[in-house]
C-alpha cells in the first residue's frame, strides 16, 4: 500500500500539540479501516527549524490520506505520496531484485 506523506505547519511554541495531532490521526485512521477504507496512520516527522510537521498515512490513495488529515483536523498544507527505503526493500526482495544504496562500492577512508 502506498504511503503519503502529510505536510502541515507546526510552529515551535506549539510543538506540544504534535502528540494530540497524532492520537486523532491514528484514531481517524482506525475509524476510516472499521468503516472499509484502510488507512493506516504511521508516524509523524517534525521539523523544527522549519516549523513543519509531516504526517505518514499508508492508504490506498491521495484522496483517502487526505480525508484521513482532513477529519483528524490536520490542517494540511499538501499531500505527496513517498516511498521509504524500507519500503523499497521489502519490494525488491519480493520481486527478486536487489536495490543498491548511495554508498555501495565507495572505500571507506
Amino acid at each position: 500500500m502506498p504511503s503519503y506523506l502529510v505536510e502541515t505547519y507546526l510552529a515551535r511554541g506549539h510543538a506540544g500539540e504534535r502528540g494530540a495531532r497524532e492520537v486523532r490521526a491514528r484514531s481517524v485512521a482506525e475509524e476510516l479501516t472499521e468503516g472499509r477504507v484502510r488507512v493506516r496512520f504511521d508516524r509523524s516527522i517534525y521539523v523544527p527549524e522549519d516549523e513543519i510537521c509531516f504526517f505518514v498515512f499508508d492508504a490506498p490513495s491521495g484522496r483517502d490520506a487526505a480525508l484521513a488529515a482532513q477529519r483528524a483536523e490536520l490542517d494540511p498544507i499538501r499531500i505527496v505520496e513517498a516511498i521509504s527505503s524500507r519500503k523499497e526493500e521489502l519490494r525488491s526482495k519480493r520481486s527478486g531484485t536487489r536495490t543498491t544504496t548511495h554508498h555501495e562500492g565507495r572505500g571507506t577512508r
